[in-house]
């Protein structure tokens, strides 16, 4: 991690869960990190739990990713105070429990793929050019998730599943676009199982499943992160040991 020492990262979705793991480690490992969430207040929270030193080097921006206006108004902000992004991780998304085929289920569906999909591209869209624009060979990292290789038998996932197969097609579709420009940037989808976050908590069918740590999310995208400038890690798939999908 050290070329990455005192270089700009951004995470969406930071304010609790795999986010908060991620913008913690970053900052402990020494970049400039800016955790961004609806609930600004939690990540600001989050420098409670960190050394000093890395304490200062976290800062908190507030930030719907399903809002365009506000993604422009944070990449802005960041690049007149830091200078720009070299590093994304678009963490943010969300899930609505409805069944696919009910009536009345239009705004849910929208939320879903706006968030999931929708902000990631507007978000990775303004790292890219951000990181073009400086000649930074940064590294943009996507949480998917293992419902993006396949659709499990699970109720009322509606379109989540569909909007993680999304995040998989838009990496590629990402790397084939950088290799086209001639560009060294990176692009990573990390796609964990279930992991113990407010996601699952409280639903009773998730007691006795296996799950992750938000933890053994961050550690991977540390991991790839950390890899040598001719190397990229594409795809990261990640399960509990005895999960069952």
């Amino acid at each position: 991690m050290e070329r990455w020492n005192g270089r700009v990262a951004i995470v969406t979705g930071a304010s609790a869960g795999i986010g908060a793991a991620i913008v913690k480690n970053l900052a402990k490992a020494g970049m400039i990190t800016v955790g961004l969430a609806r609930r600004v207040e939690r990540v600001e929270e989050l420098r409670k739990d960190l050394p000093e030193e890395a304490a200062q080097r976290l800062h908190a921006l507030k930030c719907d990713v399903s809002n365009e206006a506000d993604i422009d108004a944070v990449f802005k902000l960041v690049e007149e105070k830091f200078g720009g992004c070299d590093v994304l991780v678009n963490n943010a998304g969300i899930m609505k429990s409805v069944n696919l085929l009910d009536v009345g289920t239009t705004a849910d569906i929208k939320a879903t793929l706006e968030t999931n999909v929708l902000g990631l591209v507007l978000s990775s869209q303004r790292a890219y050019h951000s990181m073009v624009k400086r000649s930074v060979d940064g590294h943009i990292v996507h949480i998917g998730s293992v419902v993006g290789h396949i659709v499990p038998n699970y109720p009322k996932l509606n379109v989540y599943p569909a909007s993680k197969h999304a995040v998989r097609a838009i990496t590629e579709t990402m790397r084939q676009e950088m290799r086209d420009a001639g560009s060294k940037i990176k692009v990573t989808s990390v796609s964990p199982g279930g992991v113990r976050t407010e996601f699952v908590d409280g639903m009773e069918s998730w007691d006795d499943i296996p799950l992750l740590l938000p933890e053994d999310i961050s550690q991977a995208v540390l991991y790839t992160l950390s890899t040598p400038p001719h190397v990229q890690v594409h795809e990261i798939v990640i399960k509990a040991i005895g999960e069952t999908f």
